[in-house]
């Protein structure tokens, strides 16, 4: 009843404009969550890339006397997030049995996190540092990634559901691949669909990388030849795009992306002569343009803001990078136990020196404690799975999100959007396999159809 006012009003309000629209796009996608949240899930995938963005306003927050100015950059799928969010929490409160934020390991790390980001900006706030209404905006997008995981481990129920997830997942990155491949003859850099004008290549790149991790990890396990073929084919689809993003953080991201997925391997000895033999010869199959992104590192023209080492004269985008680092340093030092609060502080293409400043040193100790809490559970879980495309997802999750964390050193990896809700989503998955498949398997045993799994009472060891 309730909806149906609120969209009656704005009905009566805005007519035919975008924001009615809108508004009953959002009631709909509401009430289909509330009565399926698997549904609402296979929504928000499908907008994880699909989706445009838009600028909330400005704002300005006073760093060492510098002003800030940062619009707060928002995209479809921040609002479906909220909505589906919204709609989670309320069939939530009807149907209290189905429990909120069920317990994981990684609940601590997640809610320190949060906390440490409130009570640094908040500070940030009182001083003057940050602008109330960014502060505000930024820190509900650094924890909306964290609904996503707590709603997918909330939702999981068997395998199959996993594996009708994961489909979509990657047939959501072979629908923007094919649009990547389609913008390789503009000349321009490729990125993701509805980047805006000016594209984020480097983002678009992030994304692939860990996508094609996890692609590349089932490849490994799996012996269904059907899959293993489909597989190819995706992996095959994304590398033309990836390759156009030009981002030297993203190809440094795959390189260790490969060294992991070749550690887990029998045959590690000679996949990695195989790699370092074709890294050898890459120049004579590369595409000039990538050549060329890479060879600009060090063979810039002189210009203004260059990093000279030694004899070697870096480009002023890396150069830019390794100042950010040094600027943190010097900036943190100022406050070092808080830190500027989000967005109190200069903007830093860079994920450690954006945490050091925005929370200080307990912000990034906090941070780190999460990355590795991440990586701990999927070892650990990795080592108590036994069907193949279990064992092979958790293998991509775990070089997927090495390759992040190295991409991280040229990029805000960990706060954006269209590489964290696919990043978060397979966490949750990842998080509850060892449950889904112990259950499977005792229902198995007895004859019987495996019980909807509920994590409530998970333990681990």
């Amino acid at each position: 009843m309730g909806l149906a006012l609120g969209a009656a009003f704005l009905a009566s309000q805005f007519s035919t404009s975008p924001i009615l629209i809108m508004a009953i796009g959002g009631v709909v996608v509401f009430m289909v969550a509330f009565v399926s949240m698997e549904a609402g899930l296979y929504i928000l995938i499908f907008s994880m890339l699909l989706s445009p963005e838009f600028i909330v306003g400005g704002s300005s927050g006073a760093a060492q006397g510098q002003a800030l100015e940062r619009g707060v950059t928002l995209r479809a799928e921040d609002l479906l997030l909220v909505v589906i969010g919204l709609s989670w929490f309320a069939k939530n409160a009807v149907f209290k049995e189905l429990g909120l934020f069920l317990k994981t390991p990684l609940n601590q790390p997640i809610f320190l996190y949060i906390i440490v980001c409130v009570i640094s900006t908040g500070i940030g706030i009182l001083v003057g540092n940050v602008n109330p209404k960014s502060g505000f905006f930024y820190v509900v997008k650094y924890s909306e990634y964290f609904i996503v995981f707590f709603m997918m481990v909330n939702q999981a129920e068997n395998t199959e559901q996993i594996k009708r997830f994961v489909f979509c997942l990657l047939l959501t990155a072979f629908i923007v691949s094919i649009v990547g491949i389609l913008q390789i003859p503009t000349g321009a850099r490729v990125s993701a669909p509805f980047e805006g004008e000016a594209g984020e290549p480097n983002t678009f790149g992030g994304y692939l990388v860990f996508i094609s991790a996890i692609a590349a990890g089932i490849f490994m396990k799996v012996q269904n030849i059907r899959v293993r073929q489909a597989l190819v084919v995706l992996l095959l689809i994304m590398t033309p795009p990836f390759l156009f993003t030009q981002s030297r953080a993203s190809y440094l991201a795959l390189i260790v992306v490969i060294f992991v997925l070749i550690s887990m391997s029998r045959k590690r000895v000679i996949y990695t002569g195989i790699f370092i033999l074709s890294l050898i010869i890459s120049p004579l199959f590369l595409p000039s343009a990538v050549q060329k992104r890479i060879l600009y590192t060090f063979q810039q023209r002189e210009q203004l803001g260059q990093i000279q080492v030694g004899n070697v004269r870096l480009d002023t985008s890396f150069s830019a990078r390794l100042v950010s680092w040094q600027d943190a340093i010097q900036g943190w030092m100022k406050k070092p136990l808080f830190g500027y609060g989000v967005t109190g502080y200069r903007f830093m293409d860079a994920q450690i020196p954006r945490v050091l400043t925005e929370t200080g040193i307990i912000g990034l100790t906090v941070f780190i404690y999460l990355l590795y809490s991440i990586y701990r559970l999927a070892l650990t879980n990795l080592i108590q799975l036994k069907d193949p495309f279990n064992r092979g997802l958790t293998i991509g999750f775990l070089a997927g999100f090495a390759g992040l964390i190295f991409h991280s050193l040229g990029a805000n990896t960990f706060i954006i959007v269209r590489i964290m809700e696919p990043c978060w989503f397979f966490a949750g998955i990842i998080v509850v396999l060892p449950e889904l498949e112990r259950k499977e398997t005792k229902a198995a045993e007895m004859g019987s159809p495996a019980p909807p799994s509920r994590f409530g009472g998970m333990r681990y060891g």
